[in-house]
């Protein structure tokens, strides 16, 4: 199926064409076909002949109701603009030429309707050179006469050659469904229709309702007046929802793809039409069928930030438009460049932030957003509307190459700074090397940490940071000289400080496996506990705490918290009456 919608002044013959080619009825509302004045939007369609399906979105052509057209064109990849031989080109000719412009429209065609009331020569030589300066360039035109039917055969041709040309849909895309009306079927319950523009619906589908954190599930798919099991781009549908109240969504909202989307009330965004200094505070932005209130802040001469009065599923590169509807207005289209920009606190920021945007043309670009963001979640990167195809660096967390060696290169500059200033500690603690890196994820600092570092209970160190401080490893050896051949003897609480090992020097010796801590103020060399097994399995089994306290030659102060340890390890077991055996 192919879409295209028609663009023209109040009463140039849009319904009336439509009417002619598909023999149905678009003007829905009995007020319309009351005035003969098309108010909202009309739908029809009919067969080529190739045997392509093609539907027309009617939309009206009075001023008043442009904001009703625009919700009508917004999702449409093609036109049928509509010019009356017998007036030519008028002021809603212009407004809808530029709004068609301002979205980026391609695609079209020139239909000069009443070629039987007049000559449609001026009337199609002034709409092409009108039509030639925007988006749409050259376009074919045929002139027919709705009441008499001359030039509906080639004007049928030539919609075969247009939709011949419009570019093939992407039906593995998310679906991000406009909604441009929505109502209730009696038995059936809400429906809303939209032109689906990409992806693929099917009975069943669960969707997310834009700016509601509930899901909504496809009860029912119509497309072209009948029931289907699913949909492909581009078509138009209607779309029966389980269980949604009627009251929950309306003309601008959006059926999405779950997790594809990330809705956002500011972006910044490239202009096309009035200069960015010359606008107004306030305008209205109309993208897909919505039509949102928006503030506007000029970052350079042709970008802007735009603070949405409510959130939109917007991705890099989206084409819009913003109008001034106190002027009946269309100040010029807008391209999205960025629908996750950086805050502007600081001096200076906004003209920064000018020059960023200056670099970039509105196409999502890995590598670019890489460079700018330095780190981002892929999935972010996804619901932006930027394909993602690096490897994560951690977790699902992407990274700028060069930003990634450089804070490989500051992990170890900055655990060496610490480790020189902590000299007693064993390494820097991992939230701590994370707030200083100003990483936003753990997973971040434990990819970042490679040899010689590593970590280590909750700390970063060097891997052999068995290596004490000076001072420490002195007192260590001292230890040993003086105890090494009573290895059950422990330097009483002043000679420990006679021999610089206060409660920071033991901890350290004791983290980096130099010393054994029994208690407080009573430590060991390390292998003490393998040389207590050995002379404990020596001894008649059971054994007595003064037997082991006199074949150990120690203390009392020493044996019992030793036997204590070697408990809890398993080496020893207490029996109910106190004494001990060696586990095998």
């Amino acid at each position: 199926m192919f879409v295209v919608a028609t663009a023209g002044h109040v009463d140039h013959g849009k319904s009336t064409l439509v009417r002619a080619l598909t023999g149905m009825e678009p003007d829905r509302w009995a007020e319309e076909r009351r005035r003969g004045m098309t108010i909202d939007l009309g739908f029809a369609w009919t067969t080529l002949p190739s045997g392509g399906t093609i539907a027309f979105v009617d939309v009206p052509g009075h001023e008043r109701f442009v904001p009703n057209m625009l919700a009508g064109v917004g999702p449409v990849p093609a036109a049928l603009i509509v010019v009356a031989a017998d007036e030519g080109w008028m002021p809603q000719s212009a407004e809808h030429l530029a709004a068609l412009d301002a979205l980026g429209v391609a695609y079209g065609l020139l239909v000069v309707t009443r070629a039987d009331l007049a000559d449609p020569g001026p009337a199609t030589t002034r709409a092409r050179a009108e039509i030639g300066a925007t988006s749409l360039g050259a376009v074919e035109a045929v002139a027919v006469s709705g009441r008499t039917g001359a030039g509906l055969p080639e004007l049928r041709a030539a919609l075969d050659r247009l939709t011949a040309r419009l570019p093939a849909p992407t039906v593995d895309d998310p679906v991000r469904l406009w909604v441009d009306r929505s109502f209730t079927v009696r038995g059936s319950g809400t429906v809303v229709t939209g032109t689906l523009g990409a992806g693929r619906l099917r009975v069943g589908d669960v969707l997310e309702l834009a700016g509601a954190d509930e899901p909504v599930r496809v009860r029912g798919l119509h497309s072209l007046g009948e029931a289907r099991p699913e949909a492909a781009a581009v078509a138009r549908v209607a779309v029966n929802l389980r269980g949604t109240p009627r009251d929950r969504l309306g003309r601008g909202d959006a059926l999405l793809t779950p997790g594809r989307f990330h809705p956002t009330d500011l972006v910044d965004v490239r202009l096309t039409g009035d200069p960015a200094a010359d606008l107004p505070a306030t305008l209205t932005l109309h993208v897909g069928s919505a039509a949102v209130p928006v503030r506007v802040r000029p970052l350079g001469p042709d970008t802007v930030r735009l603070r949405l009065s409510r959130p939109l599923p917007l991705l890099v590169g989206d084409r819009a438009l913003l109008r001034d509807p106190g002027r009946h207005h269309v100040t010029g289209g807008v391209r999205v460049l960025d629908v996750a920009p950086p805050p502007l606190g600081r001096r200076g920021a906004a003209a920064a932030r000018a020059q960023v945007l200056a670099e970039l043309d509105g196409r999502p670009d890995l590598v670019g957003e890489l460079r700018r963001r330095r780190l981002v979640r892929a999935g972010e990167l996804i619901r932006m509307g930027v394909p993602v195809h690096a490897a994560p660096v951690a977790g699902d967390w992407l990274a700028d190459p060069e930003h990634w060696r450089r804070l490989g290169d500051e992990v170890t500059e900055v655990v060496t700074r610490y480790a020189r200033d902590h000299p007693l500690e064993p390494g820097m603690p991992v939230d701590a090397l994370r707030q200083r890196l100003a990483l936003p994820d753990r997973v971040l600092v434990e990819a970042l940490v490679r040899p010689p570092l590593r970590i280590h209970a909750g700390r970063v160190g060097a891997a052999g940071a068995d290596a004490l401080p000076e001072p420490v490893a002195r007192a260590v050896r001292r230890v040993r000289a003086e105890y090494g051949d009573r290895p059950f003897r422990a330097p009483e609480a002043d000679r420990l400080v006679d021999l610089g090992l206060g409660p920071r020097e033991i901890g350290a010796a004791v983290r980096a496996g130099a010393l054994l801590r029994l208690a407080d103020n009573v430590v060991l060399l390390p292998d003490a506990l393998d040389d207590a097994v050995r002379v404990l399995a020596g001894l008649p089994q059971p054994f007595t705490l003064s037997a082991a306290r006199q074949a150990l030659d120690t203390t009392r102060r020493v044996a019992v918290p030793l036997l204590e340890l070697l408990d809890r390890r398993g080496a020893t077991r207490r029996l109910p009456d106190d004494a001990r055996i060696v586990v095998d």
